[in-house]
């Protein structure tokens, strides 16, 4: 199984649902374009609820959508058998593959500088010395490309987590904050669940509700930024009754409010930009130190593919696979392309095969749209999906929703 060249087909047969002529068709080949770079530094799904929907065991083998690898990575901490990766992003295989390298040729110390704070000179030095040459020609290709005038690897010495379209679109969040007079120093320094619900409501929610902030919810290119393209923003939208607005603000509520600030990376992610200082906030379980030796171990059994998830899952072997993981991909599917991925997930499950995905609307989408003969072999667990929805720190989504195989 390799990679193929043909990125921009790829992308072209995931997002663009309408023609190039008109406004929607327009802004879906905009996106499209910018998610052949760099996305996400961090993913934006929480990979300790993944694990706990999944039942994870010691060898079983999972498939899975790449992004940033937080997941693929977190996911070696439980022992599988192997993890097989895909995106179409050029730019998340190479981050995939770098943080292989690293996990493999760094020490703990040494991969936790890389990652976590992801802001040192030695950072490039390590790449150059210890990394580059392990890497495969297009992504050591990749890293060594000067954007700017600047080599990309040099992200790592200058706070990787700031930059792809979250980071930058993160950066916009704080430059309009900062223009309402908000700061989140506050909420970041809270002691309590009633500290960062009191700064929500009395500071957060009156921003959100700010000429400005309206303004721009309502176009759609705004969330590409958080990796959304026209068809799941439209879905967004639906959930609000046609205005996106109150959803976001219901999403910011719960990622700011609905779990301990030390406990909730993504929180951090948000609203500093940055990991919490060490020993003062959760990480990703990969770059939990603890995990480190069984994350070098398992290293070696983490493929990523620049490839579909159709495709390749079409290459692999019948019976082949314990646990698929979607993210929110299938919110940019039409139906033929969501029944075609589906009827090779069926085949290529084995008894007992679980798959969990998210969605940017609350409801399943499934239902009504996929091949009721593949449909009724997969049965959907409505109360582990409530409880992964409830836990999701990412709190990014609206739905959290998981699937058994009946055979």
């Amino acid at each position: 199984m390799t990679d193929t060249p043909d990125v921009t087909g790829q992308l072209g047969a995931a997002v663009h649902q309408n023609s190039a002529l008109n406004r929607t068709g327009l802004l879906e080949r905009l996106f499209s374009h910018l998610f052949t770079g760099l996305v996400y530094p961090q993913i934006w799904e929480d990979p300790v609820v993944d694990m706990a929907a999944l039942t994870l065991q010691p060898g079983e083998d999972v498939f899975c959508i790449a992004s940033g690898s937080c997941n693929a990575m977190s996911y070696l901490t439980a022992n599988p058998g192997s993890v097989t990766a895909v995106d179409l992003s050029p730019a998340h295989v190479a981050l995939g593959r770098l943080k292989i390298a690293a996990a493999q040729h760094l020490s703990q110390e040494e991969f936790f500088d890389f990652f976590v704070h992801a802001d040192r000179p030695a950072n490039v030095t390590l790449y150059d010395q210890r990394l580059a040459a392990q890497l495969d020609a297009d992504s050591r290709a990749f890293w060594d490309a000067r954007v700017l005038g600047r080599r990309r690897i040099s992200m790592f010495a200058r706070g990787f987590h700031r930059f792809g379209l979250l980071g930058r679109f993160l950066g916009v969040v704080h430059i309009v904050s900062r223009l309402g007079g908000l700061t989140y120093g506050p909420l970041l320094a809270a002691q309590s669940l009633e500290e960062q619900r009191a700064f929500y409501e009395t500071r957060i929610l009156p921003v959100l509700d700010s000429g400005p902030v309206r303004w721009m919810a309502r176009r759609r290119a705004s969330l590409f930024g958080l990796g959304i393209p026209p068809a799941q923003y439209d879905k967004l939208a639906a959930d609000g009754g046609g205005d996106v607005l109150p959803v976001l603000k219901e999403r910011v509520r719960k990622l700011a409010c609905d779990f301990p600030i030390g406990e909730n990376y993504f929180a951090w992610q948000a609203f500093g930009r940055r990991y919490a200082p060490v020993g003062q906030g959760s990480l990703p379980p990969y770059l939990d130190p603890r995990h480190f030796d069984i994350l070098r171990s398992g290293a070696c059994r983490f493929t990523i593919l620049n490839r579909s998830m159709t495709d390749l899952l079409g290459e692999s072997d019948a019976g082949s696979l314990d646990a698929y993981v979607l993210l929110d991909a299938q919110d940019w599917m039409n139906d033929d392309q969501l029944n075609a991925l589906w009827q090779q997930i069926s085949r290529t499950a084995r008894p007992g095969a679980r798959v969990i995905f998210r969605t940017g609307g609350a409801d399943d989408i499934l239902p009504g749209r996929l091949d009721p003969s593949v449909l009724n072999r997969w049965c959907y667990d409505a109360a582990a999906s409530a409880t992964g929805f409830a836990n999701d720190r990412s709190a990014i989504y609206g739905g959290f929703h998981l699937y058994r195989f009946q055979g």
